[in-house]
């Protein structure tokens, strides 16, 4: 392989392809190649939860531009030379994203969606599960920052009015929409936005040359984002603790609808992690059940649905299904249908512990599978998991990733042309998708990265840098 400024020259058997005269020589004997991994589902500069941990940002904020930075980083750091960040305060993200494009920091090639339109910021009923009479002024004037002017006051608007508003938040420059099809969790998971309103949004993103997306918890929230028109579903494996029916599947399938998938949550140890507790679950459901029995009052339609919610196991008098298991059953189902389907872990250095761990009761389990970059690997050995072959599995991380951007031709795949953002390996990761691990060489753009460098300025918890390999 001949690589000429930040682009690929030439590819190829060595027989085939000359190396230039005085170039410089990487030996890649024994080593594999990959195309630079691409995560289509990151949040460098929000927390999560209901609640909204509010504190986090307000101890956080002043600092939030070298947070994004290094959670930037840290996905290089293990390969991811793409990522696409689509829930998070605009503004101090594109002046990072600035800075690394210009060349004065390193890091990922980024794409920023901002606010996810219709929702009403981290500190949200839409969002957090807030009421208003919660949320303070410091979280007010924290939720307008990452609206900027697209939260929930859009829900109330006519088509009209909702065509100048998506526009006056297209003009603040995010790379792609993504909107809310129901609210952020699964119950209630209210319907956002009409059918013609979403309309509105989709069609004015696409005028711009921009991917649309949705985030639907509901089965028919998802299929009137369908009908709308959208590029993109994040986590479309989580559909209200419901299995996605065969006429969704179909949909997307018919209109080549990207599929941006959670795996890392119901896959390797953390599917481990969840199946452990639906074991101890199990048996302190039986309890509760047998103490309802003696005292002959039935659990409430609530009760029912914190039971699924909180033991991921389906009970009788809900509709909804179980929680973990019906979110790999959902994944299967559009992997063996023949989707499009790439890597979205909603990897985070905020809420999982690495940040403001002095705010947190009790130490967070299972937040490993969600850290910059190591949940990205996570999530492509889990595609093995589910079914996929390591090829279709590293396919989904690189070409894939690159359609969902509508990017293919400016990378995505080792081809004459294309950007120079290449991963090496010490290892063969078609004989073990395990051995993406194995990282010994990353390039961006056609320049040799310092992973040991980084993260350059690391002012999160030291446990949050992580490695390459997943050690610590």
């Amino acid at each position: 392989m001949v690589i000429e400024g930040d682009r690929i020259a030439a590819v190829g058997p060595t027989a085939d392809v000359a190396v230039p005269e005085g170039a410089e020589v990487i030996d890649g004997s024994g080593k594999f190649v990959t195309p630079g991994f691409i995560d289509t589902n990151v949040h460098m500069s929000l927390a999560f939860g209901r609640g909204g941990r509010v504190e986090e940002h307000a101890a956080y904020w002043a600092h939030h531009e070298a947070l994004i930075l290094q959670g930037l980083q840290l996905h290089l750091k293990h390969g991811v030379t793409t990522v696409r960040d689509s829930y998070g305060v605009l503004r101090p993200m594109q002046r990072v994203k600035k800075k690394i494009d210009s060349g004065e920091e390193i890091g990922p090639r980024t794409y920023l969606a901002g606010n996810i339109v219709g929702w009403g910021g981290p500190a949200s009923e839409t969002f957090a599960g807030l009421p208003e009479s919660e949320i303070s002024f410091f979280a007010e004037q924290m939720n307008d920052e990452v609206t900027l002017g697209s939260g929930e006051e859009m829900m109330h608007m006519t088509p009209d009015e909702l065509h100048v508003a998506i526009n006056a938040y297209l003009d603040y420059g995010p790379d792609f929409i993504k909107y809310g099809g129901t609210h952020h969790f699964n119950y209630p998971a209210g319907i956002s936005f009409s059918p013609r309103a979403q309309r509105v949004i989709v069609e004015e993103t696409h005028k711009r040359g921009l991917v649309a997306e949705t985030h639907a918890t509901s089965l028919e929230g998802l299929r009137l984002s369908i009908l709308a028109g959208i590029d993109l579903i994040q986590h479309p494996d989580n559909v209200g603790n419901r299995t996605i029916t065969d006429e969704l599947v179909d949909m997307i399938v018919e209109r080549d609808i990207v599929c941006s998938m959670l795996i890392n949550q119901f896959t390797g140890p953390s599917w481990q992690f969840h199946v452990r507790n639906m074991e101890r679950a199990r048996e302190d459901l039986a309890e509760a059940q047998a103490r309802e029995r003696q005292r002959r009052i039935p659990p409430t339609t609530a009760e029912i649905r914190r039971r699924v919610q909180d033991t991921g196991l389906p009970q009788p008098g809900s509709v909804m299904e179980g929680r973990w298991t019906t979110k790999r059953t959902n994944a299967k189902k559009l992997i063996e249908a023949g989707c499009i389907v790439t890597v979205g872990t909603d990897n985070t250095l905020f809420g999982r512990g690495g940040v403001a761990a002095d705010f947190l009761r009790e130490e967070p389990e299972n937040m490993e599978h969600q850290l910059p970059g190591l949940g990205t690997i996570f999530a492509i050995e889990g595609l093995v998991e589910l079914g996929m072959t390591p090829l279709e599995a590293i396919t989904a991380a690189t070409k894939n990733g690159a359609i969902a951007s509508k990017a293919l031709d400016e990378y995505g795949t080792l081809e004459a042309g294309k950007a120079a953002d290449i991963v090496v390996l010490d290892a063969d990761p078609l004989a073990d998708i395990a051995n993406i691990r194995q990282l010994s060489m990353v390039i961006k753009g056609g320049q040799i990265v310092d992973i040991d460098a980084l993260p350059t300025d690391p002012i999160a918890l030291d446990w949050a840098a992580g490695t390459p390999n997943g050690s610590r």
